[in-house]
């Protein structure tokens, strides 16, 4: 696949990650083969010599103390695979099991895992032919690994349970017969390898971030409208100011802010107007999205990490002969940053629905009441405010940290764990929730910048002020504004608002 992401075990960037994400194919750089056949012998010689090593030739969990014949080594690895998934719930996203499947693919391609080269070039092989296994997305626990929902991406690969193929569902077995794809036949510690770690939650964490990021985007940039709409000052983005506070992403934000208002000729109106300040809404958004911008930074750095990471147990060491059980399925990790990611997406929702309240209450931002010229016989944007506030809600109570709960399991052999999956899943839909936020506050603030017409806004912001009005006309009077909303929603989940605004998570 010469589009392909060829991954380099061990040394991916998150754009690359991001580019699987997003659709692009991936395939494993042939040079890893070396170590995961040295690896592999590994095994196979401890299979040979009979000592009990766990995962190898013992049960799992609890009865790790259960050591297995070697005719019985087989039976073993499926059982375990068949006894392990049981994933309930709606079918995680096919962007999300591809990417799943190309974080479990780099993982076992370190060569630490001790799986054989045609485990991971089977992955390779239905990620080529588009056969994605259908992967429920509840049911772990974020330690022992994500094993239920990655004993679904190992069930398909032995022929058991359903895929998708081009979007349509078959089975597993019929689905690899069509592509002409050996069913693979798991030897000693495939199927544990396989099942063990944390490309689940990583891989739900990931989307969260890269679904964030975009939401972030465009409410920097919905709210240097709003400060425009509103007449608000630019005085409180002065670098002086953040440089004495001296937050990386607080100084970043207030210099994007900045860049954003500059030559507005709304601005230039009402210099001396002799207005004192603004509410925090206007005048904190360097501190609120600052502080967003350096935990969504902070948490890029950890998923980077983790996506390059060998999380599955035990780990072979085959230069010196050692398999070693230790713990690095614990996704404690990104438990902790998917709970960053939630607080950061549900303060940018809320900072971004009091710049609604604020634009729509008249009193405040001297516009129309419900920026609408004849407030009585139209409510305007009355109720958009009230969804948001309804979305702005939602995430607050989604927020919570996962982190802080466990309980455990295996009959207490696994006795704290991270809740990281569920943790990490949520972000998803309180993405899409923030993203509808913002949504109504681009149209809020584009109609408050079109009632100082002739009066024009910065260059920057005329330019998002065209991307939405070529979407969405100016509401001169009430209409069905779910359409309009959506349509500002696919704005934003397009990225439209991105070259607005140079800030990156590194």
């Amino acid at each position: 696949m010469a589009d392909a992401v060829e991954i380099d075990p061990g040394k991916m960037s998150l754009k690359s990650w991001r580019q699987v994400y997003l659709g692009t194919g991936f395939s494993i750089d042939k040079r890893a083969e070396t170590a995961v056949d040295a690896a592999a012998r590994t095994i196979a010689e401890i299979v040979q010599q009979g000592e009990p090593v766990y995962g190898v030739n013992t049960g799992f969990g609890k009865l790790a103390s259960t050591q297995i014949e070697r005719d019985e080594l087989e039976v073993l690895q499926k059982n375990l695979i068949l006894s392990h998934a049981v994933g309930v719930g709606d079918a995680l996203p096919e962007n999300i099991v591809r990417l799943i499947m190309a974080l479990k693919a780099g993982s076992l391609a370190r060569g630490a895992s001790g799986v054989r080269w045609t485990v991971i070039e089977s992955i390779e092989r239905m990620a080529a032919a588009d056969i994605l296994p259908v992967i429920p997305a509840q049911g772990s626990v974020g330690a022992s690994g994500d094993l239920a929902p990655l004993a679904h991406l190992a069930a398909a690969m032995i022929g058991v349970g359903d895929v998708t193929v081009a979007g349509q569902r078959k089975s597993a077995a019929d689905a690899f017969a069509d592509a002409g794809i050996p069913l693979v036949v798991l030897g000693p510690k495939e199927g544990l390898a396989l099942i063990n770690g944390t490309q689940v939650s990583t891989a739900l964490a990931l989307a969260g971030l890269f679904e964030i990021e975009q939401v972030f985007h465009a409410a920097l940039v919905a709210g240097a409208l709003s400060v425009d709409a509103a007449l608000g000052s630019d005085a409180p983005f002065d670098p002086r100011i953040h440089a004495l506070r001296g937050q990386r992403g607080q100084r970043d934000v207030a210099s994007a802010l900045l860049a954003l208002l500059a030559d507005s000729e709304i601005r230039r109106s009402h210099v001396d107007c002799g207005k004192v300040q603004d509410p925090y809404s206007l005048r904190c958004q360097p501190q609120v999205m600052g502080a967003c911008l350096d935990m969504m930074r902070c948490t890029a750095n950890t998923l980077t990490i983790e996506a390059n990471s060998v999380t599955d147990n035990p780990l072979v060491f085959a230069d010196a002969g050692d398999v070693l059980s230790g713990g690095n399925f614990h996704a404690e990790p990104v438990a902790f940053a998917a709970d960053m990611l939630a607080l950061a997406v549900a303060e940018i929702g809320a900072l971004s629905e009091r710049r609604i309240a604020m634009l729509t209450d008249g009193s405040i931002s001297g516009l129309p009441s419900f920026l609408t010229r004849d407030a009585g016989v139209n409510s305007g944007f009355m109720i958009a405010h009230v969804a948001a506030a309804a979305l702005a809600s939602e995430n607050k109570q989604r927020a919570t940290p996962a982190s802080i709960d466990s309980l455990p399991t295996s009959a207490n052999q696994e006795d704290h764990v991270s809740m990281a999956t569920h943790g990490a899943r949520r972000l998803l839909e309180m993405a899409r929730n923030t993203r509808s936020i913002v949504a109504i506050e681009l149209l809020a603030a584009a109609q408050g910048i079109d009632f100082h017409a002739p009066l024009a806004s910065s260059p920057e912001l005329e330019r998002a002020r065209d991307i939405i009005r070529a979407a969405v006309p100016m509401m001169e009077a009430d209409r069905f504004l779910s359409p309009d909303i959506e349509t500002a929603h696919k704005l934003i989940e397009t990225d439209r608002f991105a070259d607005l605004v140079s800030l990156s998570l590194k």
